[in-house]
């Protein structure tokens, strides 16, 4: 089930990309948590942001779709294994899904160690 606001244009992308796959609940109330609403989009929205803040600070840009990818790959592993989570008491998602590298004090470092050392493909 896709769940959208009013946003004409995310009716028209879904119908274009995954009508035939899933469900449209268009048109929910989506607001802050303290209306008591069943839908928050805030965190989602938080993310994009950073993303595009961070988007912003790179003066080059990307060269290639490729480069595009990695850096959103790159984003994705961060977010679930190096940034502690205030609603998830400090916990990275990934320690909150039980996934325990043992990474330490240094996230990143230790998790660029880990990946080296256990020749993992981040493909």
């Amino acid at each position: 089930e896709f769940t959208c606001d009013k946003f004409a244009n995310y009716k028209t992308a879904f119908n274009k990309l995954f009508s035939r796959t899933c469900r449209l609940n268009f048109g929910v109330p989506i607001a802050r948590k303290k209306y008591n609403l069943e839908h928050n989009n805030n965190p989602i929205e938080r993310y994009n942001g950073k993303i595009k803040d961070r988007i912003k600070n790179i003066r080059s840009g990307f060269k290639s779709f490729d480069d595009a990818k990695h850096f959103m790959d790159l984003r994705k592993i961060v977010y679930n294994f190096v940034n502690p989570h205030q609603e998830l008491q400090g916990n990275t998602p990934a320690e909150e899904a039980g996934i325990d590298l043992e990474l330490g004090r240094n996230k990143l470092l230790s998790l660029i160690k880990f990946v080296q050392d256990n020749y993992i493909t981040l493909t």
